[in-house]
This record gives C-alpha cells, structure tokens and sequence, in this order.
C-alpha cells in the first residue's frame, strides 16, 4: 500500500526529508502528497520524480485537503507540538524531528495528545535505526565487556558563523517568548546524547535521577556551543562532552566502558570497535533502517517503531536541564580564537577535552578546564 505523506518544512534539513521520499516513492512506499511552507518551493526546488504535490503554508487544511496518512515534520524546534497535535487531531501518524520539544511539558503534552489520538509518531534520532545499536545490546547483555560502568559520549565538531544566523531560531534559548533551547547537546549534537542514553538502556524520563550541566559559548548567541552533561540514571552515569569550536572536528561517537573492556560506536558511520581484555581488537560496520521506512512499515505490515516518543522521555530530562539552567556564559577572550578564512571560532584545547570526557566519564570542571563554570545540578 502506498502511503500519501506531507512533509512540513521542506528547506535546510527538509532538503533531505524530499530526497528521502523521493527515494521511498521510487519504491513505491510512499506518495508526496503535499508540501507545507510559508513560502511555496519553486519548480526548481522538488527533486525529480516527485510530480506536483499540494502546497499550502496551512498544515491542518493541506493534510485534509491531501488525504495524507503520514507526515513529517521537520520545522522550526518551538512548532513540533502544536504541528504533531495538529495532525494526530486527524489521524494522521509522524516523523516528528529531533528535538522532539523544547521543554519537557510540550513534550509531554505531545505525546499524550499522541497517545490519545491513537496514531503513531516516530522521533527522527536516525542514530537509533542503526542496527548497531542491538548488536552492541547484545554485546553487553552477554557480558563481553564486563559490567557495564558508563556510557561517555564526545562531539567535536566545527560550525562557521552564518550557521547561527541560517534562522530566526538559530543560537536562541528563547523566541517571543517561547522556548527553543537550540544549544549544542540540545539540537546538533542531540544525537550523542540520545545514544548514549539508548545503549545503556536508560531511555524513558523515569530512568534519570539527576543531571549536571556545564553549559558556555564562544560564539555570539544566546545559547551553549562548547558544553557538557552528565546524566545519572537507575543503570549507570551518561556523560556527553560537546562542541561546536573543535580545532579539527571529527565524528562524533559513543564510548561504553565496561570492567573488561570497552566498545566505541561512531554512530553516523554505524561502526563499531569492540576493545576487550584477552582478545585483539574487532571492527564491524552495520547497516542501518531509515526511521520514515520504518514508520511506514508499522502502518503497513505492523513492524515495531523504532523511536516512540516514550523512548526519549530520558533524552527530553536533558533538555529540561539545559532549558532551566542559568544562560550559558561566555568563555574568556583567551579561551578562543577566530580561525583565519573560516568564519568560525575554535576554543583551544577543547578537542581533547572532548575525547578525555569520554573516556573517564568527567565534566570540563573536573577535567581542569581554567574556563569551565561549577557545575548546574538538576534532580
């Protein structure tokens, strides 16, 4: 059965949810029924092979007027809530992007409406539709790394200027009022703590007893760009330490350390290094499943949703923390240094800062960075 979708928030990201369907109508999974922006796209702008799907910058009118079964919603942080009710008041099911929410009430009133409308939702963390995630489940649950001891992940990535200017919301905490909370472990780098969270199984808002944040900026914004957080939960500590500032940004990746060893999952390449006392090192690729196929899937054959909105109750904690905390403050002048033809800031020293959070599960402060803030602790 091919399933009608429209798809709220087609520029920036939603360039890639197009591609995406473009690539599942080929298959003839789904169909783009409709387009929601506040600016129609010009012809130019649809990718071929997607015809000439309805446009309307009205989503509740465009999904009655389409018919739609599905949509995705891929627009500004502060509008997921209100858009994912706008379409589960129809029936309509989602690919609702990460972020889910910007405070943990939008996100609980989200996924109560959802809920009770009986649809299903899909959080987009593509991360969690790699099947690397099960097999380094399976890994711990026979116990190839001993017990389990914590979970650190690291970010160090680079973003130039206009990348906080790309929108509106872009850098901001807040907007007319309203959350947004687009800080570096909040929005780009979400990932990291979502599947940091995901391999230690702790998940749900119920399994988090307490969170730490060091949350600062060497950018001109309102919100953290070079920040940690160390999440503590019913099965263990979560550190994540990340940056938007590196001096030679690298891949992201999670590291769960163990009493006998421990495993390395670089989760946008889906690669996975097991490291373990008495073996030699092993390396394994994965392949992964995409989160619009597997909701399609669900409609159509049942399959299990990958990412409910349940399973990143305990990722929506850390956004709450990040929100309630004091504004981030500004790193020192000399802590940073503008990269000559790059239009960007790197704080120096913080790319191995980064990588040794990860490894010993500590924040900036205790690491002995001269510019990190004590500690906010949030229970």
């Amino acid at each position: 059965m091919t399933v009608p979708i429209v798809l709220a928030g087609a520029r920036g990201h939603g360039r890639w949810h197009l591609d995406n369907i473009r690539r599942l109508q080929a298959k003839g999974a789904v169909r783009l029924a409709g387009i929601c922006e506040l600016t129609p796209l010009g012809p130019d702008e649809i990718p071929d092979g997607l015809g000439t799907p309805e446009q309307s910058a009205d989503f509740g009118a465009l999904l009655d007027a389409t018919g739609a079964r599905a949509a995705v919603v891929c627009t500004p942080i502060p509008t997921h809530t209100a858009l994912a009710l706008t379409a589960a008041g129809r029936g309509v099911h989602l690919l609702l992007e990460k972020p889910p929410a910007p405070s943990f009430a939008e996100y609980r009133r989200m996924a109560d409406g959802i809920a009770a409308a009986g649809v299903a939702c899909q959080i987009g963390f593509q991360s969690l539709g790699s099947h690397a995630v099960p097999a380094i489940r399976r890994l711990l649950a026979e116990g190839a790394i001993g017990e389990v001891t914590g979970v650190g992940g690291a970010g160090a990535w680079a973003r130039d200027e206009a990348y906080f200017r790309r929108a509106p919301w872009a850098g901001r905490r807040r907007l007319n009022g309203a959350d947004v909370v687009d800080g570096v472990l909040t929005n780009p780098l979400a990932h990291a703590v979502a599947t940091s969270l995901a391999l230690l199984g702790a998940t749900r808002a119920e399994d988090v007893t307490g969170i730490e944040t060091e949350l600062l900026r060497a950018n001109d914004i309102e919100s953290d760009d070079t920040s940690c957080v160390r999440v503590r939960t019913t099965r263990g500590p979560v550190t994540v330490a990340a940056t938007l500032c590196a001096e030679e940004p690298g891949e992201p990746y999670v590291l769960v350390h163990g009493t006998r060893g421990r495993i390395t999952f670089w989760y946008k390449q889906d690669r996975v290094l097991l490291q373990r006392s008495g073996h030699g090192p092993r390396e394994t690729s994965y392949g992964r499943d995409d989160l619009l196929e597997n909701l399609v899937d669900h409609l159509t054959d049942g399959t299990g949703l990958l990412v409910a909105p349940a399973e990143t109750g305990a990722f929506m904690r850390v956004v709450e923390a990040v929100r309630t905390a004091p504004d981030p403050l500004p790193l020192p002048r000399s802590a940073w240094r503008p990269l000559p033809g790059a239009d960007r800031r790197v704080v120096t020293g913080v790319d191995g800062l980064v990588a040794a959070s990860a490894d010993t599960l500590a924040l900036y402060s205790e690491l002995g960075a001269s510019w990190a803030l004590s500690k906010e602790v949030s229970t």
